[in-house]
């Protein structure tokens, strides 16, 4: 049955340790596939997680970051409690067996949510009853980091149980290969899966394909599940033995309350406030918890470093959407860009340990591992700084729109004659045939005058909306109606492009794009906006038997306005006679631009996190090592929770400020850790734990000779006692 040591009744070995390949146990290559399987369907989901939120459930960015950074922060909460379970109850084995059944499930239930067609009744693309994508998205959320932090703990030591005490070399290579195929697996779907994202896919309408992203992370995640469950028969499975988590916060608790009882001036102090402890507790633990506590005191500013560098999915992607994504014949999707990170992992990790380290250490630099800390949090606030200089950059090139109290104007002339045209704020502007004014005019009445003076005299009111755009269409003959357009008032989401057609000719045509239904389009009217993905795009115009095709490329970000001119004619440059108008113009700073926050953020993680973890493996007492790893993920969890405060209170208006800000804290937080670190001793734990091991069996030895010389009195005081009764 799962959950007990299997063993040979005949051999006294345990099953899975007698096939062996390579000198590993066969065991533990379902063990890695599972690994890899699971940190795809991971990663993929969590790429595109801030894009979903932001534009299929149409919150804004602020709600969208803070609500991706509780997600974040529940994954690495959870850990606790799987270890808790695992530990104390369940075993690794049924630990990873249920929570990944709970995994796939909140997979499967994230793919769904995405699916449009379920309640968009009207068929017009857009889901009319958000309540059910957002309530299945966030039980998907919670079930997916109930299962991935629940299983965190579990898989790596598990995986270290197959293996022998005679396997040491093996268990360490498996360690690493383990290693690899998280980063693997991060990789790959960092690339995949936005690709998946960025195709269209529906019943009724085509929409971004959120349902095929998430739903190749749930296969994947099913396929984990499968591949572990066919390796049952193959692995060691340790009976539960204790949490010694449980055992550190009894232990605590108890001393916490005695010093509470005892707080009184006529009770004698102790050295440290663990020392109220030994009433109940063994001395060897209570130093044990000292030296944790020791670690964990120095975790306090960590939470900062998470803070930045989980903001590499929300904010940085986010960003990425309102940059260019060409490299050269390759399109990067905004979410790709997060695949910069796990590629410098890959280099900067032999990179740093080859070359930088020894480097270091010739020159002579004590460069200890808290100093490595501390310059890896140096590195995350300068990546933060960095995406300081982009946003500003962005802002240079995005539009300005009206504010609540304002409403914008551009003119198109849609004859043949240039016109001459006067505002009543005495701006004159000159129009060229075919041709609209080059920006729009920022107005903060709601009354405007209008007057074309040449070549006929016209006046006329008109009445714009507050916080609109607006285009006022100008005909060939003036004195016909005029219109004013509705026109976006917000970049195109996700880097796509929106498209209209207005038919300047006094005859009815047909637009269309290929694989979309035509558009009717009546004379001197305009079109509904089309979504337009970046690339070369081609257009068809027909009347009648007659067609026209034009083709333009897109980059992204753009709005466009195609004037058919009214003397357009049909045949082999009839494209000559189409006029492009650039409402808002395409992303232009280029996202190799955000190369340098990636390397500095991935660099800072190499030195923080890599090393942190081994420094509080090294600091660590040989039967708490789990415990520092739970106090290591809570700080993640931690740096989430404070990327949603500041999102949600701060409501900077600038993103580059609050980049700043961030940097800002992440700088002075390093400063107070320095410090800290400055006044560190180092511990060498199995030396401490040896030294008390040693002192408990000098007591133990002292007791036996106490209790032999006691015996040994009592024997003469017998024998005195015999002779007086002879007597």
């Amino acid at each position: 049955m799962a959950g007990t040591d299997f063993k040979d009744p005949e051999k006294g070995k345990r099953k899975g340790k007698d096939i062996t390949v390579c000198g590993y146990p066969l065991s533990i290559f379902f063990i890695v596939v599972n690994e890899f399987c699971e940190r795809f369907s991971y990663y993929g989901m969590r790429a595109v997680l801030v894009l979903y939120f932001r534009y299929f459930l149409q919150w804004d960015d602020d709600m969208a970051t803070s609500i991706y950074h509780t997600f974040v922060a529940l994954c690495y909460l959870t850990p606790i409690l799987g270890a808790i379970v695992a530990d104390s109850w369940l075993g690794k084995f049924k630990t990873i067996i249920y929570l990944s059944i709970v995994y796939a499930l909140g997979q499967v239930a994230m793919a769904v949510s995405a699916i449009h067609d379920i309640t968009d009744t009207d068929r017009d693309g857009t889901p009319d009853d958000m309540t059910f994508h957002v309530i299945m998205s966030m039980v998907g959320l919670f079930l997916i980091a109930l299962g991935t932090g629940g299983i965190k703990p579990c898989v790596a030591a598990f995986g270290g149980d197959q293996f022998s005490d005679h396997q040491e070399k093996q268990r360490s290579t498996f360690f690493s290969v383990f290693y690899l195929c998280i980063n693997g697996g991060s990789l790959l779907s960092t690339i995949i899966t936005p690709i998946l994202r960025a195709q269209e896919c529906g019943i009724h309408t085509k929409q971004s394909c959120y349902p095929l992203a998430f739903g190749v992370p749930a296969a994947l995640m099913m396929v984990a599940l499968v591949v572990f469950i066919a390796g049952s028969g193959m692995y060691y499975k340790a009976e539960p033995e204790g949490n010694i988590m449980m055992d550190v916060s009894k232990c605590i608790g108890f001393a916490i309350r005695n010093r509470y009882r005892h707080r009184s001036s006529r009770f004698p102090k102790r050295q440290h406030w663990m020392d109220w402890a030994e009433e109940k507790y063994d001395k060897l633990l209570i130093a044990q918890i000292k030296m944790v506590l020791k670690v964990l005191f120095l975790y306090i500013p960590l939470p900062m470093f998470w803070t930045l560098f989980d903001q590499k999915g929300s904010r940085w992607t986010l960003q990425a959407t309102t940059m260019d994504g060409h490299f050269g014949s390759l399109v990067i999707q905004p979410d790709q860009m997060q695949t910069v990170n796990p590629v410098l992992i890959l280099t900067l990790v032999p990179l740093m340990d080859s070359v930088i380290y020894p480097l270091i250490k010739k020159c002579g630099l004590n460069f200890t591992p808290l100093k490595r800390m501390t310059v890896g949090m140096f590195l995350a606030a300068l990546a933060f700084v960095c995406a300081a200089l982009v946003q500003v950059e962005i802002d240079k090139t995005l539009p300005t729109f009206p504010s609540a109290s304002q409403s914008q104007m551009k003119l198109l002339n849609m004859g043949a004659q240039p016109l001459t045209v006067k505002l009543h704020d005495n701006v004159q502007l000159e129009l060229p045939p075919n041709q609209a004014s080059k920006e729009y005019l920022t107005f903060g009445e709601e009354e405007i005058s209008v007057s074309v003076e040449s070549p006929v005299g016209v006046t006329r009111t008109l009445l714009l909306t507050k916080g609109e755009r607006q285009t006022l269409l100008l005909p060939s003959n003036v004195s016909h109606e005029w219109l004013l357009t509705e026109d976006l008032k917000a970049k195109p989401q996700q880097g796509n492009n929106e498209i209209r057609f207005i038919n300047g000719m006094l005859t009815a045509v047909n637009v269309s794009i290929a694989g979309a239904d035509a558009t009717l389009l009546e004379p001197e009217l305009y079109s509904n906006y089309s979504k337009i993905k970046n690339g070369i795009t081609t257009f068809t115009i027909r009347s009648g038997s007659e067609s026209c095709e034009y083709s333009r490329e897109f980059g992204f970000g753009s709005s466009y306005t195609f004037l058919i001119h009214g003397t357009f004619m049909f045949g082999p440059s009839c494209h000559e006679s189409i006029s492009a108008v650039e409402d808002i113009k395409p992303n232009s700073v280029h996202m190799a631009l955000q190369i340098p926050q990636y390397f500095f953020i991935t660099a800072g993680e190499v030195m923080f996190s890599v090393t942190g973890l081994a420094f509080s493996y090294s600091q660590a007492p040989s039967n708490m090592k789990a415990v520092l790893q739970a106090g290591w993920l809570f700080t993640v969890a931690i740096g989430n929770f404070i990327v949603l405060i500041v999102a949600e209170l701060a409501k900077i208006p600038k993103q580059w400020a609050e980049y700043v800000l961030f940097a800002s804290l992440l700088i002075a937080v390093c400063f107070i850790f320095s410090i800290m670190a400055h006044f560190y001793t180092y511990m060498d734990p199995a030396e401490i734990e040896a030294k008390f091991k040693k002192n408990a069996d000098d007591d133990r030895g002292l007791k036996q000779k106490m209790d032999f010389m006691r015996d040994s009195d009592a024997s003469d005081d017998e024998k005195d006692g015999n002779k007086q009764t002879q007597m």
